[in-house]
């Protein structure tokens, strides 16, 4: 059983950064929330834990400790970046060498970039070092992306889609299973009227429209593969 910790950026009075009427608190407890959905419907043999579920401020060491104390084997904190710039990077710890933590950083950081690739020319700003105390104080391999810039105007646009945070979010969990090699669930193969609807589908098969990820459930599917569900609508 492989423990997993996914740690949401600021919370509480903490709003972190801001911009374009984003606040990057709000941000990054939707993209943990996506990440933890995500690896619990696809994979096997793991536990999940979130340093916060709601809007709750927790300090830079309790983070750290909680994740340590609950004996974690990775640590993954999701933050959006501010200061003018644009693009995706990631951090490890400023003294950490090419070990496990390295290759976590590497295995997260390809996942997220080719996957948020197909929403446009996003920068890769690469992978980097830095003195962050969630990286220092974790005992585990640990790893802080920065997921766009909320103060840049065409970052934020793509912030504001319900569809790139859930793409990025299951970039995390990819990300995490392939460095851990997770096993995967099996695939559940529904095959449905082409007049059905992401509702009928739904409701049908019990599936909350949420977890296909769907914002217009009165849109009718073509034929895809949503998490551990392969829709295949008929004539």
């Amino acid at each position: 059983m492989k423990k997993i910790w996914i740690d949401a950026g600021h919370g509480g009075f903490d709003s972190g950064a801001v911009g374009n009427s984003l606040r990057e608190k709000d941000v990054t407890l939707q993209l943990v929330l996506y990440t933890q959905s995500y690896l619990e419907q696809n994979y096997q043999d793991i536990e999940v834990r979130l340093t916060r579920s709601t809007d709750v401020f927790v300090s830079l060491s309790e983070r750290a400790k909680r994740a340590n104390s609950w004996g974690a084997d990775i640590f993954v904190s999701i933050h959006v970046n501010a200061g003018g710039g644009t693009g995706f990077e990631t951090y490890i710890y400023q003294t950490t060498g090419l070990n496990q933590t390295s290759i976590l950083q590497k295995a997260l950081h390809t996942e997220i970039v080719e996957s948020i690739r197909k929403y446009g020319s996003i920068v890769d700003r690469g992978l980097k070092k830095a003195n962050y105390a969630v990286l220092r104080e974790t005992t585990m391999s640990a790893v802080l992306t920065e997921n766009l810039f909320i103060d840049t105007v065409t970052d934020a646009e793509q912030l504001k889609k319900e569809n790139f945070l859930h793409e990025v979010g299951g970039a995390h969990a990819r990300g995490i299973a392939k460095y851990l090699d997770l096993p995967s669930k099996g695939n559940t193969l529904y095959v449905v009227q082409a007049r059905d609807t992401f509702y009928s589908i739904s409701k049908k098969y019990n599936i909350p429209v949420q977890q296909l990820q769907c914002a217009n459930p009165g849109v009718k599917p073509t034929m895809l593969r949503i998490g551990q569900h392969i829709i295949i609508p008929i004539v």
